[in-house]
């Protein structure tokens, strides 16, 4: 049985492009790529061009482009584009009513940097498998982010801005459940930016909220990573009361 692993260098050889991984840090994740879940395994393929989950794309594509012009989305998707875990999680401060930072909130930040390294992996299979065009690479058009020749080549399909910022959602409601309203609504939105700036069909949205999800599950299966949540609930409760002393 072909592992992860496998499937993406067969991805790789056959389809001749370019698979951007964007390594950010040497944090070892909580699992190596071949022991998460494979996402051609767990979802369904994108949706071909004859198809009405296509039509669905092209229409939520333009309804994209009438949301850039209006100036505090576009200034939100720029932000929202910024492939840093620093300028995700800035993101989420006002919802999660604290601000993270390795240096302010190091044990919070543990545990969102290694679950976020170790299920950044899923993406890369699926996106050099299917290799799915961007649509503003089907239109000839430009990607309201400026991110056309970074992206240019790289799979559409998963979205890896999803998958990041609606992981945070689940790691940061369950250190702070009585915020997860305003969480998930964030996550929402963030990852409806990609949409917006033309660079991922709404599809590829849609099905990286649930491998957000299906990373999201492997990781309770880790003893390190419960000893590092336990850690962070811990570190945000004593912070938070810290702050309402005051």
């Amino acid at each position: 049985m072909k592992t992860l692993l496998s499937r993406l260098l067969l991805a790789v050889l056959l389809l001749g492009s370019p698979v951007i991984l964007r390594a950010q840090t040497d944090v070892q994740p909580y699992f190596p790529t071949e022991e998460m879940p494979d996402l051609i395994q767990c979802l369904p393929a994108p949706p071909d061009s004859l198809s009405a989950g296509y039509t669905y794309d092209i229409m939520r594509y333009m309804w994209g482009k009438t949301q850039r012009q209006d100036p505090e989305i576009a200034a939100r998707v720029r932000r929202d584009a910024v492939w840093t875990y620093e300028a995700l999680l800035a993101e989420f401060w006002e919802p999660f009513g604290m601000v993270v930072t390795k240096e302010a909130t190091p044990e919070i930040w543990k545990v969102l940097e290694t679950s976020l390294v170790t299920v950044d992996q899923i993406r890369i299979a699926p996106k050099a498998y299917y290799h799915r065009k961007r649509p503003y690479e089907v239109f000839g058009e430009k990607t309201l982010t400026g991110e056309d020749e970074e992206l240019r080549g790289e799979g559409s399909y998963p979205s890896g801005h999803t998958i990041r910022c609606w992981l945070v959602a689940y790691l940061l409601s369950e250190i702070n459940p009585e915020a997860a309203n305003r969480i998930f609504a964030r996550a929402y939105s963030y990852s409806e930016s990609r949409v917006i700036a033309g660079c991922h069909w709404q599809t590829d949205i849609d099905a990286s909220r649930l491998a957000a999800g299906i990373g999201y599950c492997r990781l309770q299966s880790s003893p390190l990573f419960r000893e590092h949540l336990a850690r962070a609930l811990e570190a945000y409760h004593y912070l938070a009361g810290v702050h309402q002393s005051n």
